[in-house]
Formats: structure tokens, sequence, C-alpha cells
């Protein structure tokens, strides 16, 4: 497992967790794959454990990842159920773009059309 952080002023959370998800969502990190523990990986990017724990958070948060206790942080399989409850963090960052989205005079067709060419895009590995 590579991760590599550019200089290009995203906050390395950010980097740490779209590669994660990336490599889970392709199937490079497998369901039952142990993450790096999180002294271990700041240590090799030369982050703050804090960073890497909040980008391992976040994954937890969107149901990709579990935290195991001294076994670490493990892959899981994606919750795809067409019923599941979304976490309210993600509820809260879909308000904000449905709000963005009607100032802009965006129409809600073209809105979710554009979820589902990310969604595409992301499944896809073309990223």
């Amino acid at each position: 497992m590579i991760i590599r952080l550019e200089a290009d002023g995203t906050p390395p959370y950010h980097q740490i967790r779209d590669q994660l998800r990336r490599m889970i969502i392709s199937g490079t990190l497998p369901v039952g794959t142990r993450l790096p523990a999180i002294r271990h990986l700041a240590t090799d990017l030369d982050v703050a454990k804090n960073t890497v724990g909040r980008a391992y958070a976040e994954l937890e948060a969107e149901g990709l990842v579990v935290g195991a206790g001294r076994r670490g942080t493990i892959v899981v399989e994606p919750n795809r159920t067409a019923g599941a409850e979304p976490p309210a963090s993600f509820v809260g960052k879909l308000e904000e773009l449905a709000l963005e989205a009607r100032h802009r005079g965006l129409a809600i067709d073209v809105v979710v059309d554009q979820l589902r060419s990310a969604f595409r895009h992301l499944e896809s590995g073309d990223t």
C-alpha cells in the first residue's frame, strides 16, 4: 500500500482518506485487510498521529473500515444496502450541496446526474 502526499494545499488527512477510499472501493485493499497502525503510518508519512486518526475516523464514518481495538483498523464490506440510513454527517454534507445547487440555479436532475457520474467514476477506478 503506497500513499503519497502532495504539497498542493489539500489537507493531508483528505489525501490519506481519499487514497485509502479509492483503494478500498477498487478492491486494492480487500475486505479483511488491516490498515497500518496510526502511529506507524503517521511516521511513514511524516504527519501527526491525529492526521492519520482523522482520516481513519472519516473512513469509519463512511462504513469502509471499522476500528477493532488492539487488532487495528480493518477494511469491511462497503455498506451498499439501498435502504441503509446514512450517517448524520453525510446527510449534512448533502444538505450543504443541495443548498449550493439551489443558489446556483441547478436543476435537481442535473445534480443527481452528476452524483451518478461521480459514483461511476469511483467504481471504475479512474481517479
